[in-house]
């Protein structure tokens, strides 16, 4: 019966799976980042992840390396591992480093929708008004959290007539004139106007929210290019491609030296190490395996829980207060995505 039941559900389990060991490396990976920096970091997390996969190919399958894929599946998983690793992590993981992985990962909820969105314009997959309501749910609990309204100050002096101000009156703003000036004019206080602003630094939310573009992206690049191939051998594709891109911007920006010195930090060393088997090996080789088995979106949408499995740990590791605001917003994208494929 439970087999069966797994059997069935299998997609939904491996996203589920997929959602709590990315839950782990997210914490190994903003630790580590601190430390030896984005370009340093994911070159040595998914090289790291390759020889697990190498390895386990090795025994699953009688081969290390996925010769037996054609070679267009070879261009569109090399296609999707630049996207997806090159472009989005490293967006995604300076954003660990300047925001924290907790709030990171809250914006990356916006990949069920992005998902949605590319699947359906390149795929053909339908998304109805319940799912548009759905990311529109999610967006609003993004912004609850990143978004603040304060009331700012402007300081525009507005000098009129004495007969058109009656000095001590009030603007429609709810403030106070400052009353007749010595020269018979009147002058009207800074008004006070409500606007939104971001709570946090706004580089780090775009850099996450390009984070979750390139994950969508190269998603829908791997469905697109491996919809049955084995996802442990389609990993290790995309995993050379963003070894490959990796190791072309560290040479481009003369990075060696920082990598060298990453390679000898042996406590940051063992970080990366548990994070790249929960990350590139297994989190990204069962989330492959469940859009395989479920459609984009509702794997999507099981793998968003992240921002809510990581309140708790991330608070425990890093002490990061963690504000009733945050909950909700954290509960109410989750609660959209879920609205968005579950009808």
């Amino acid at each position: 019966m439970l087999s069966t039941t797994i059997g069935s559900r299998l997609g939904e389990f491996a996203a589920l799976a997929t959602a709590i060991f990315w839950t782990v490396t997210v914490l190994c990976f903003e630790f580590a980042g601190k430390r030896v920096g984005t370009l340093s970091l994911n070159l040595i997390r998914l090289s790291l992840g390759f020889l697990f996969l190498s390895l386990f190919s090795w025994v699953t399958r009688g081969r290390i390396l996925p010769l037996d894929a054609p070679p267009t599946l070879w261009f569109w998983l090399a296609a999707s591992g630049l996207v997806g690793f090159v472009i989005g992590d490293i967006l995604l993981f300076q954003a660990f480093i300047e925001i924290g992985g907790r709030i990171s990962m809250l914006i990356y909820s916006a990949v069920p929708p992005l998902s949605a969105l590319l699947g359906w314009v390149f795929l053909g997959e339908r998304i109805n008004l319940q799912g548009f309501i759905g990311m529109a749910i999610t967006l609003t609990g993004i912004a609850l959290v990143i978004l603040e309204r304060n009331d700012v100050e402007h300081p525009d002096t507005l000098n009129k007539d004495a007969g058109e101000v009656e000095a001590g009156s009030f603007s429609t703003e709810g403030n106070a004139t400052g009353g007749e000036t010595p020269g018979g004019k009147a002058t009207l206080a800074p008004s006070l106007k409500s606007r939104s602003q971001f709570r946090h630094p706004i580089r780090g939310v775009l850099l996450a929210f390009g984070g979750a573009l390139g994950q969508s992206a190269g998603l829908i690049l791997s469905k697109h290019g491996a919809p049955s191939f084995n996802p442990f051998a389609a990993t290790q594709i995309r995993c050379m491609a963003g070894i490959l891109g990796f190791t072309a911007v560290v040479l481009a920006t003369r990075h060696g030296s920082q990598l060298m010195m990453a390679l000898r930090d042996r406590k940051a060393m063992r970080i990366i190490l548990l994070g790249s088997f929960f990350g590139p090996f297994l989190g990204v080789s069962l989330s492959l395996l469940a859009i395989q088995h479920t459609s984009t979106g509702v794997a999507s949408t099981i793998m968003a829980l992240v921002p809510v499995l990581i309140i708790w740990p991330s608070h425990l590791l890093f002490h990061e207060p963690v504000r009733l605001r945050e909950i909700l917003g954290a509960l109410i994208a989750v609660g959209g995505t879920i609205l968005l494929f579950f009808h």
